[in-house]
């Protein structure tokens, strides 16, 4: 009933107030989203990039534009999308959450575990909702998936192999930097991973990790060098072993190889994307040697993550317990690049 409430709320209620921080290619992207849902309005928006900031206005005619975070708090505002460099996202969303904001982050929440934990504690704190951008949970094969898995179908769930090789590698600097990116692949693509294993098992804890980490090959020479490339092993409190690899500008003969295979022992399922495609996806379920369609293309799921977080907003929801579960992923991260070597 409390559900059925809140989306009555969300769509009888006034347009959400929202100021938007960074908007970048990713930033307009969610920001549209959210626009297109009709649940927020853009009442103002800050970007260094003044050719950022006025392509977002093309978007949001009626914004206005600002020169930085204090100046989206000056506006009146229900909460604010973060979409800025990876070294910004823990002190801003704090920032933001102690301002009485509610908060939708790019990931990484944070560089570490301990600023990850820092901005769930800010939330809780506030009583403030509190999003991260993990969006492929939103796909509609790990849906299935998910559904699959936790109502048993596929028996007792006892490894998944997961992989995100992106052909290109990001085009910014800071990327590389591991003070401003907080590491390499594994921050940047494992997060995905490393979230979708967790997320569909429901989150057991982490008892051992081991890794290994590459950069043109070879291991790291260096301590603040950054990754191109992880294999990693997590073996989770149930004996579930989930294998990870991720990389940049991996020669793999196509754009992305994106792939999640859960294996229980009455059954698997299988998420990939297809022909190389960062955005198509397909999704099977398996039983020996036959398999089943759970999802196919198109599915336009990048921007659902950011109305989910609105919507719920929109219904009057503030601290979400849920967000804790941002911390258990932020800690497998921390372990992979403590065992890495």
């Amino acid at each position: 009933m409390n559900g059925l409430v809140s989306e009555e709320k969300a769509a009888t209620a006034k347009p959400l107030k929202l100021g938007f921080l960074g908007v970048g290619w990713i930033g307009r992207h969610r920001m549209k989203a959210i626009l297109d849902s009709g649940l927020a309005e853009a009442v103002a928006i800050a970007d260094p990039s003044t050719d950022m900031a006025r392509e977002a206005l093309a978007l949001a005619p009626d914004a206005r534009i600002v020169a930085d975070l204090e100046g989206l708090f000056d506006q009146e505002l229900d909460g604010i999308v973060i979409a800025t460099p990876s070294a910004t996202h823990a002190e801003q969303s704090i920032r933001s959450l102690g301002a009485g904001l509610a908060v939708f982050c790019q990931k990484p929440l944070g560089r570490t575990a301990s600023e990850v934990r820092a901005v769930v504690d800010a939330s809780r704190t506030a009583d403030r909702l509190l999003g991260v951008d993990l969006s492929y949970r939103h796909t509609q094969g790990m849906q299935r998936i998910r559904q699959l898995v936790r109502s048993n179908a596929l028996g007792k769930i006892f490894a998944a192999d997961l992989t995100f090789h992106n052909a290109y590698g990001p085009d910014k600097p800071w990327f590389y930097d591991k003070n401003q990116s907080g590491g390499g692949c594994v921050i940047d693509l494992g997060v995905h991973l490393i979230d979708l294993a967790l997320w569909c098992l429901d989150f057991p804890s982490v008892t051992n990790v081991t890794s290994a980490l590459r950069a043109g090959g070879k291991r790291l020479e260096t301590k603040g060098q950054v990754e191109d490339f992880a294999a990693a092993t997590l073996t989770l409190s149930g004996g579930e072993i989930i294998r990870l690899t991720c990389s940049w500008r991996l020669n793999a003969g196509c754009d992305a190889e994106i792939g999640a295979d859960f294996f229980g022992t009455d059954g698997g399922a299988s998420f990939r994307n297809v022909e190389g495609s960062f955005y198509d996806f397909t999704a099977v379920r398996m039983s020996g040697t036959s398999s089943e369609t759970l999802a196919l293309p198109p599915d336009d799921w990048g921007g659902r993550a950011a109305v989910d977080w609105a919507r719920k907003l929109a219904g009057g929801q503030r601290y979400d317990s849920a967000c804790e579960n941002f911390i258990a992923v932020a800690e497998a991260i921390d372990g992979i690049y403590g065992a890495g070597g």
